[in-house]
């Protein structure tokens, strides 16, 4: 993840954040939500990868300044026996993870830990955000936050309830994991390096 930083202007850093979750839990629609902000129901099955970029500015930081970063999102086919043979090139470089979980289906729930340690298996303990996605599906509900909170809590995880569809809490889950990101980078000390070196 580079830091660049000029006297005078925002910082600027650049994350890769990896989308992980079974199929249909909507990962592509979350991606497309929060960069065109724009909603699509008609079910497109993810071939392969798909690499989007979008740029954030996080008003809090432990800079104690705003800081712009620049997000390269990888979506990814959520077929068990495609995930285990793209797992190295995708995973590779990972600075955090959005895991996506269906609330129409507890399958989804049970699977994602395993998304997440073969993603942490390749990119190390990276900092992971929960998504529970279509919370608008309110009579197809099939699990509560209760579920969610002790695997979340034993993967070190934050989570949000959203809703692809209409854009709830789309945006403040990206912003998030970006914000986790960069707390996590500069807990190792190297964006404080960073920043003594250019001053």
């Amino acid at each position: 993840m580079a830091l660049n930083m000029q006297v005078g202007a925002v910082p600027k850093m650049k994350a890769k954040i990896c989308m992980v979750g079974d199929s249909g839990v909507g990962k592509t629609s979350l991606v497309r939500r929060f960069v065109l902000d724009y909603f699509d129901d008609r079910y497109i099955i993810t071939l392969g990868t798909k690499v989007t970029k979008k740029q954030v500015l996080l008003r809090e930081t432990p800079l104690g300044t705003p800081m712009e970063l620049t997000l390269t999102i990888w979506d990814i086919m959520g077929q068990e026996s495609f995930r285990e043979l793209l797992k190295e090139a995708y995973f590779y470089g990972a600075n955090g993870l959005l895991a996506v979980i269906d609330v129409t289906d507890t399958g989804t729930l049970l699977a994602i830990d395993r998304w997440i340690k073969l993603a942490r298996g390749v990119a190390g303990k990276v900092p992971v955000h929960i998504i529970v996605n279509k919370v608008d599906l309110q009579n197809k509900i099939t699990f509560s936050s209760d579920d969610v909170v002790p695997i979340a809590r034993d993967l070190e995880a934050s989570i949000s309830f959203t809703s692809a569809k209409t854009g709830e809490k789309v945006e403040d889950s990206f912003e998030v994991i970006a914000s986790a990101i960069v707390q996590a980078r500069f807990l190792k000390g190297l964006g404080l390096r960073s920043r003594r070196k250019t001053q």
